[in-house]
């Protein structure tokens, strides 16, 4: 695919400095790229590369001051890293939409209907009665359960498991190797001390617009259904156990774990390595740190927690100085015994 810089500002509502006829074929960080590539100048540390660099064009911000001429044509912009963003967007849809048909050998099962302009990949399997939109993208070795519902524009990458029953909505992204609807981790303790399976009968359903990471797994509801609202960005290797509720857009980082029936309010930022034990509540706009351990509910919106067992920010980062003075501490103590 090949754009004029003139296409590309006109999407941007940005302004051209240089050549308005020069051709961009490929993106590229600003000190890698090359001829034919387009890149971006966010951050000042990389100014120096503005001056060197070999791409064709360069998104910049328009309060910039250029200490030097440039090879390159600008196009600037109000925010050139959001610039960049949507420019990023664009030329993955187009990737995307250059997928179309039917590779084989895949199977569809009966009473199953899929829409228009859609793509399915080699290996790729659909169980009965499913109902599927338009534009979607199903990548090879996907496997797609009874009576699944997958809405508008979603793309469902290599390896996804959707089990059956699971709802997904429109404009949804699910990365490689993800599993929606899995059991929930139900046992119930018997008296001669073995467990017995607790049957999951319900099922996961994810609303518009949601980002799933790979190998990724949301477990279904014992009875009902785990939600995913609205918006929510979640992460590679996150686990969600059945009868979760994640509000919209909340988003969760990296190897954090939500146990079963605990409701994630909206707008929550969960970062990597945070355990959440079940049954609890968190507020909306709650910010909790990496590797933190949130045993009971956060009622308060809007704060931000850290630890383990998680409590206020500013009051952990208090604590911490304390526990890293503690053997100074303890050594004065043993002095002033002596003393006594």
């Amino acid at each position: 695919m090949e754009f004029t810089v003139q296409q590309i500002a006109d999407l941007l509502q940005g302004k051209i400095e240089g050549d308005t006829t020069v051709k961009v074929s490929t993106l590229a960080k600003i000190e890698e790229a090359q001829t034919g590539a387009l890149a971006f100048l966010s951050n000042l540390k990389y100014e120096p590369f503005l001056y060197t660099t070999s791409a064709s064009a360069v998104i910049v911000s328009d309060k910039l001051e250029l200490k030097k001429e440039t090879k390159a044509t600008l196009i600037r912009v109000e925010d050139p890293y959001s610039s960049f963003s949507t420019l990023l967007q664009y030329y993955q849809a187009a990737l995307l939409a250059s997928k179309t048909g039917v590779e084989e050998p895949c199977f569809m099962g009966q009473g199953s209907q899929i829409g228009e302009n859609h793509y399915r990949g080699a290996f790729s399997y659909i169980g009965a009665n499913c109902r599927i939109g338009n534009n979607v993208r199903i990548f090879p070795q996907v496997y797609i359960g009874d009576n699944v519902t997958i809405g508008d524009n979603t793309t469902i990458f290599a390896g996804v498991k959707l089990y059956a029953n699971t709802v997904v909505g429109s404009n949804c992204t699910i990365h490689s190797g993800a599993v929606l609807g899995s059991d929930g981790f139900g046992w119930a303790p018997q008296p001669d001390g073995t467990y017995k399976a607790v049957p999951q009968i319900g099922n996961v359903v994810l609303e518009d617009d949601i980002s799933i990471g790979a190998n990724t797994t949301i477990d279904c509801a014992t009875m009902g259904s785990t939600i995913i609202r609205r918006g929510s960005k979640i992460d590679n290797l996150v686990q969600i156990a059945h009868n979760v509720e994640v509000g919209s857009d909340t988003v969760i980082a990296s190897q954090s774990g939500i146990s079963g029936s605990t409701r994630i309010g909206s707008n929550c930022v969960i970062a990597g390595q945070v355990g959440i034990v079940g049954h609890i509540t968190i507020a909306n706009k709650t910010t909790i740190g990496a590797q933190s351990g949130v045993s009971k509910s956060v009622k308060e919106e809007g704060l931000i927690i850290q630890g383990s067992p998680a409590f206020d920010y500013k009051q952990n980062l208090r604590a911490m100085t304390v526990f890293r003075k503690l053997p100074e501490l303890q050594r004065d103590l043993e002095i002033l015994k002596e003393k006594v």
